[in-house]
């Protein structure tokens, strides 16, 4: 090898070495500008949480407790006489914040779940049944209740989907049944 050539390679080498060293920098200050906003990412999922664990008594989790507040307000002011509801929703507004909206939530969760009362339902019979008659049978027994037709199908599909209820179609209507603990099953 002459000294030319190992120049060369000595050359080339350092060229590589800079390149190689400007790339690793580059990559370096792209990573730091990623954990820096992952970082960021991370209070904000902090942040959430805490108002999730917060709010988490709220049996409406769409509605904020402010919401559930101005309606128990309201409320309030239609069952009271017209000259009594202005005294009260002066007062009500001087109540501690969340303090009504608490109360009516609380209230509100301690209900069974709507997926819970159709199984009772449907535990009760042995052949299957339309969603209309489950959901006739629900106001029946249930008056302070009041699932749309719609919402009553959802959550029966929810509970197909689990596998706590079997669906059966039959031409064009759609029947249920309890599934019985230990027997497997799947949906027609």
């Amino acid at each position: 090898m002459t000294s030319q050539s190992a120049a060369t390679l000595r050359s080339r080498y350092a060229e590589q070495a800079a390149s190689d060293l400007e790339e690793n920098r580059r990559r370096q200050q792209e990573l730091a500008e990623k954990i820096t906003v992952l970082k960021q990412e991370e209070a904000l999922l902090a942040d959430i949480l805490n108002l999730a664990e917060r709010y988490q008594g709220f049996a409406d989790a769409s509605r904020l407790p402010e919401q559930l507040q101005d309606e128990a307000v309201a409320a309030k002011a239609k069952r009271a006489p017209a000259g009594a509801a202005s005294r009260r929703s002066g007062s009500a507004r001087t109540a501690p914040a969340g303090s009504t909206a608490k109360a009516g939530a609380q209230a509100k969760s301690r209900q069974p779940l709507l997926g819970d009362l159709l199984a009772d339902l449907l535990g009760t019979y042995e052949e299957p049944r339309l969603a209309k008659e489950l959901r006739d049978e629900l106001l029946e027994k249930h008056p302070d209740r009041n699932p749309t037709p719609q919402v009553v199908r959802n959550t029966l599909e929810s509970l197909v989907a689990k596998g706590r209820i079997r669906r059966h179609k039959q031409q064009r209507s759609v029947m249920y049944t309890l599934v019985k603990p230990g027997a497997a099953g799947s949906s027609d």
